[in-house]
C-alpha cells in the first residue's frame, strides 16, 4: 500500500492509540523536527547578524501570529461544533428508536412484536456493526434493512386498523425522526476538514514555527526552549483539530454507550424477541 491511501491508513492508525500517547508521540515528533532545524540555522547564521532582524522580525512574526491564531482558533470551534451535533445526534437516534419500541405496545399483537425485533435489530446493527465500520471509513450501512421493514410495515398498515390514531401518528413521525438522525450520523462520519484548509493549517504551523529562527539570542538552550514548547503548543492543537474531525475513530470516538443502554433497555423488556435473534 502507498501513496495517499497508506497516508490516511497511517494517519489513523494514530487515532487508535491511547489519547495521552498520541498526543504525546505527535508532539514529540514535531518538537524534533522544529529543533533539527533551529539547530541548522544557528550553525549557519551568527547570533549578531540574527540581532539585526529582531525589530522587523517581531512586528511580521505578532502580526502572523494574531492572524494564525484566529484561523486556528476557528477550526477548533467548527470541528468541536460537528464533534458534538455527532454525539447529540447519537443520542437522539438511540432515543428515536426507543420511543418507536414503546409505542409498538398499542398496537396489534403480531405487529407490536415486528416493531419490537425490528428495533432490537436495528440497535444491534447500529452498535455492533455500523459504528465499528464508520470508525475505518467504511460506511456500510447495514441498519437498513430493519429500517425498511418498519417503512414498509407502516406504509402498509391501514390508519383506521390502529387501536390509537393519535399515537400511530406519533410512532410515524419518531421512526422519521429516527431515518433523520441516523442520515445526520452517516453524513457527520464522513464530513472532513477540506484539504485546501489543512493545507493552510500546516503551512501556517510551519512559518509561525520557523519565524523563530530568525530570533538570536545569547542562550541557545532558552531558545530552544521556547521553540520546543511553541511547537508542542501548536502540534497538540492541530491534532486536536484532526481528532475533532474524526468523530467516530480512534480513541477520542464518539462514544456508543447510549445505544448500548437502550438495546439493553429493549431486550429486557422484551426477552422473548431478543433471545430469539
Amino acid at each position: 500500500m502507498s501513496g495517499p491511501a497508506a497516508e490516511e491508513r497511517g494517519a489513523d492508525l494514530i487515532l487508535h492509540l491511547p489519547s495521552a500517547l498520541s498526543f504525546f508521540l505527535v508532539g514529540a515528533l514535531a518538537i524534533a523536527v522544529s529543533l533539527l532545524g533551529l539547530y541548522f540555522v544557528r550553525r549557519r547564521y551568527s547570533i549578531a547578524s540574527l540581532k539585526e532582524n529582531h525589530e522587523v522580525a517581531a512586528i511580521i512574526f505578532n502580526a502572523f501570529g494574531w492572524l494564525y491564531a484566529v484561523i486556528v482558533a476557528f477550526a477548533v470551534f467548527v470541528t468541536w461544533g460537528g464533534y458534538t451535533d455527532a454525539s447529540k445526534n447519537l443520542q437522539l437516534e438511540a432515543n428515536s428508536a426507543l420511543d418507536v419500541f414503546y409505542s409498538a405496545e398499542s398496537f396489534p399483537p403480531a405487529v407490536a412484536a415486528s416493531i419490537r425485533g425490528n428495533m432490537i435489530d436495528y440497535l444491534r446493527a447500529v452498535d455492533e456493526d455500523e459504528l465499528a465500520r464508520m470508525g475505518t471509513g467504511n460506511i456500510v450501512l447495514r441498519s437498513a434493512s430493519s429500517l425498511r421493514n418498519l417503512i414498509r410495515l407502516f406504509n402498509g398498515m391501514d390508519e383506521k386498523d390502529a387501536p390509537n390514531r393519535e399515537l400511530y401518528a406519533e410512532t410515524l413521525q419518531r421512526l422519521d425522526s429516527l431515518a433523520d438522525y441516523r442520515r445526520l450520523r452517516i453524513f457527520s462520519g464522513s464530513d472532513t476538514v477540506p484539504t485546501v484548509v489543512w493545507l493552510v493549517l500546516l503551512s501556517g504551523g510551519v512559518i509561525t514555527v520557523c519565524s523563530t529562527y530568525f530570533f538570536g539570542m545569547p542562550r541557545s538552550l532558552a531558545q530552544y526552549a521556547m521553540t520546543a514548547m511553541l511547537t508542542f503548543t501548536l502540534s497538540l492543537i492541530l491534532f486536536l483539530i484532526f481528532v475533532l474531525d474524526h468523530p467516530f475513530v480512534g480513541a477520542n470516538r464518539v462514544s456508543d454507550a447510549p445505544l448500548r443502554q437502550v438495546l439493553k433497555i429493549m431486550q429486557e423488556s422484551s426477552p422473548a424477541v431478543s433471545n430469539s435473534r
